[in-house]
């Protein structure tokens, strides 16, 4: 093995080695300042490649651990929860990664500011970059966030705890951060642990005893030592931390389900039939062989997507424990039936890929393909924690509807609540779902049971606000005229209203609502001509504007002493249901008045025919209890907040539709994408608070998820009849396509005019010239001549390796 080194000294024209972390700062510095060290990197970049050997190096996952001479198998959490070196092989990508990597660390809204400790150039000027490991993550995660974030590739090679790096001097430092090689403190080392030994229920459900704040003892396979796991054999490392909590992989669980149906089990139906049966189903699919496809951490992922209810239980840990152990599941050669069945997941993910919604950034490309796909965007793998706990007991069929139906009743709870949008405005929680799909397809059926559920608390005071309110309208009846009238109560707060109520009505409920949110489900959408008091082509959807404006004025201003007068800001957040031909015809008037742009859309996948019934889990005390940290975070948070990531999240994805609207030069995907930018914002947001005013990676991908998923069902459905809104236009037979991928990689303004033709856009006056002089701003095109242009920037396969920026 190679001997560990620190440093080089001169002595006597030999050099001695040591190692770094056992030195301080002050005598790394001047290792780095030295002029032997300056030659031979000089000397390497000559081409003399053996003296790379000797450079000295350091180890990043040790530093600021003096003497912490651990190999691989002895490290604790503390260990890889301090630093890590990115390191960036491409010489055509240093540049840009040096520049980037600085700019997160300026950047007030980066998960990244402050993290960059070190940026030094390799000895063949490339270049490393040291990063702080953010709490919870290992060092692969960290890794990949990172590299994402600067989008440059990510390098699986880097990520062993024992790796070391070479250093090259002092003069090749581009960056050092004053933090860099500055010991932790010990409150920062156990938030560190602690949040590290509690990851896995923060991913994905499945961790180690929260109640305990330690390793859980388990008989025949570990003991508690110090507030660390250990394995009985004396190996004295946490059993596969790298994958123990890790991110689920779609794969994985394509590969579990095919196990399941080979074991004669309806995947989306494992969760329903109580724990005997929950154990016989596991068991089954592990006797199949499922644990040779997949790391014991990641088939506790794919549990607790497929047995939710199950996979936390003492009993679902230990029945995977056994099978890994006594049987060494995942060790072996696989079957003709195994290699079948890895082999068909990696397939339907690859395919799947070309359909769905990525979980990065997207490319024009992409972009493209996926408002030209014949289904909208698939459920992120990695799901927010409450849009998990939400949609637990949901087969995998109805998961994206009900995720988007989740957010109205949700967003009722908190009172006087905004935040802070990128135009500085402030934004309340005003959100609708409608849900748009054929008859008979469940739209009602799937979204009940969760919806009922989340709304139960507001329900339940509700009911008592309505006995109080009808025992005051019996007692003001009853009385005289020449009585003396009861007055009436001044705290009825009723949150849930009917969807027969008048304007009448409504106005008292907002009034007495004091600043509450209110919140209706519409079993069908024309019932919204009640509360708006008109239907057909007098109907202008005055109320549906006003339930997404902050700061509207509603109210009515009545003569007779007996009517309702009141003054106050409309907030009423709505689920609805209807199917194509009906969405058509009730909006058909108002296609460019607003109405349209409000909406937040979902729907339901069609089925083939002969499908099987999807199962649903059960909605008890167990799946409220789920509910309950989330809704009491969002009751108790009031006044504006302002959250950096949603922020910095609503710029990159404004970024992305302006970027995608200009090369389409689709005004209709323009100008949709405003107010829906706006509701991924609010969702991010809601998200943001339910889970205690903590950020995780997985909000924006959802929101991501859920911004393209609804513009996607927009323009399908709208976007020819708001090109054409005094046609007669069927449904959008294409969504927007980027013009520039139509066009050779040199081209002339009349190819620009004939692809606009192509795709029914106007060449009126100069606009082919003008969409060509925006790409040029945006530094898609050069100009070559006065007519003629060359496309430039990525190539369709380096599109495919764009990451998070």
């Amino acid at each position: 093995m190679k001997q560990q080194i620190a440093g080089n000294t001169q002595h006597g024209g030999r050099r001695n080695r040591g190692y770094a972390e056992s030195w301080t700062s002050e005598q790394l510095d001047q290792l780095l300042s030295e002029a032997w060290l300056k030659q031979m990197v000089a000397d390497i970049r000559a081409g003399d490649e053996k003296q790379k050997d000797q450079l000295p190096y350091i180890c990043p996952h040790y530093a600021a651990f003096k003497n912490n001479h651990r190999a691989q198998k002895d490290i604790i959490p503390e260990a890889f929860t301090h630093m890590t070196c990115v390191d960036v092989d491409d010489k055509e990508l240093v540049d840009k990664a040096i520049r980037r990597a600085l700019e997160l660390n300026e950047d007030a809204y980066s998960d990244w500011q402050d993290q960059v400790l070190r940026i030094e150039y390799s000895a063949r000027k490339k270049v490393h970059i040291y990063i702080r490991i953010p709490k919870g993550m290992t060092i692969e995660e960290a890794q990949q966030a990172f590299c994402a974030e600067v989008d440059i590739p990510y390098d699986e090679n880097c990520i062993t705890p024992e790796r070391f790096i070479y250093v090259t001097g002092k003069d090749e430092e581009v960056y050092r951060s004053p933090h860099w090689l500055e010991a932790l403190s010990d409150e920062e080392l156990e938030e560190r642990r602690e949040a590290y030994l509690q990851r896995g229920l923060d991913v994905d459900g499945r961790g180690l005893k929260k109640e305990e704040g330690r390793c859980k003892k388990e008989e025949g396979r570990g003991k508690k030592d110090d507030g660390r796991c250990q394995m009985s054999d004396g190996r004295g490392k946490m059993d596969d931390v790298n994958s123990e909590a890790a991110p689920l992989d779609p794969r994985n669980l394509v590969a579990f389900d095919l196990c399941a149906k080979q074991a004669g089990l309806n995947p989306d139906a494992m969760d329903v039939w109580g724990e005997h049966n929950w154990h016989s189903n596991l068991m089954a699919v592990l006797s199949v062989g499922v644990g040779k496809l997949m790391k014991r951490g990641q088939l506790h992922a794919v549990v607790a997507q497929r047995l939710p209810n199950y996979s936390d239980t003492e009993d679902c840990r230990k029945l995977i424990d056994y099978f890994y152990e006594k049987y060494d599941a995942d060790k072996g050669f696989m079957n003709a039936s195994l290699r079948e069945i890895n082999a068909k997941a990696q397939q339907e993910v690859a395919r799947k890929d070309g359909e769905a919604l990525v979980e990065t950034p997207l490319s024009h490309c992409k972009l493209s393909q996926l408002f030209n796909s014949k289904r909208p965007p698939e459920l992120p793998a990695v799901l927010p924690k409450l849009v998990k706990a939400v949609t637990r007991n949901t087969p995998q069929k109805y998961k994206a509807t009900v995720a988007q139906a989740m957010f109205p009743p949700l967003g009722a709870y908190p009172k006087g609540l905004s935040f802070r949008y990128i135009d500085n405005q402030v934004r309340e929680l005003r959100i609708n779902c409608l849900i748009v799909a054929e008859t008979g397809a469940g739209k009602d059926s799937c979204t009940r049971q969760p919806l009922t559920h989340i709304i139960a608390d507001m329900m339940a005071r509700d009911r008592v606000n309505r006995e109080r309110l009808k025992q005051f309208n019996d007692d003001y009846n009853s009385k005289a005229g020449n009585k003396q009238k009861p007055q009436r109560p001044d705290d009825l707060v009723i949150q849930n209203i009917k969807s027969d109520i008048t304007k009448a009505a409504l106005v008292q409920r907002t009034e007495e609502a004091n600043g509450a949110p209110l919140y209706v489900r519409i079993n069908e959408l024309e019932q919204w001509d009640k509360i708006e008091g008109c239907s057909g082509r007098s109907n202008q959807f005055t109320t549906l504007k006003l339930c997404d404006d902050e700061g509207n004025d509603f109210g009515s201003d009545r003569a007779s002493t007996q009517s309702v007068t009141g003054d106050g800001c409309l907030h009423l957040n709505w689920n609805a249901n209807t199917t194509v031909p009906k969405l058509m015809r009730y909006f058909r008037h108002v296609l460019t008045d607003g109405p349209v742009s409000r909406l937040t859309l979902a729907t339901v996948p069609e089925e083939d025919v002969g499908a099987d019934i999807p199962v649903f889990g059960n909605y008890d005390e167990a799946y409220d209890e789920t509910l309950k940290p989330y809704i009491d975070n969002l009751k108790a948070a009031t006044g504006v907040i302002d959250c950096p990531q949603a922020k910095r999240m609503a710029r990159k994805l404004k970024d992305e539709c302006a970027e995608f609207a200009c090369l389409s030069a689709d005004d209709v995907f323009d100008n949709l994408t405003h107010r829906a930018l706006v509701m991924a914002f609010r969702k991010a947001c809601l998200l943001y608070v339910a889970n205690g005013m903590k950020w995780e990676k997985s909000i924006e991908t959802f929101c991501r998820w859920s911004l393209f998923y609804d513009m996607y069902l927009k323009m399908k459905l709208f976007g020819d009849l708001i090109r054409h809104a005094n046609g007669d236009i069927p449904t959008s037979k294409r969504g927007p396509r980027s013009l520039l991928e139509d066009l050779p990689d040199k081209f002339t303004i009349d190819d620009a005019k004939r692809i606009r033709q192509q795709q029914g856009l106007s060449n009126e006056g100069h606009l082919a010239i003008k969409m060509i002089r925006t790409w040029i701003n945006r530094h898609r095109v050069i100009q070559n001549t006065e007519y003629s242009f060359e496309k430039v920037g990525c190539t369709d396969s380096q599109e495919d390796s764009i990451g998070v920026s």
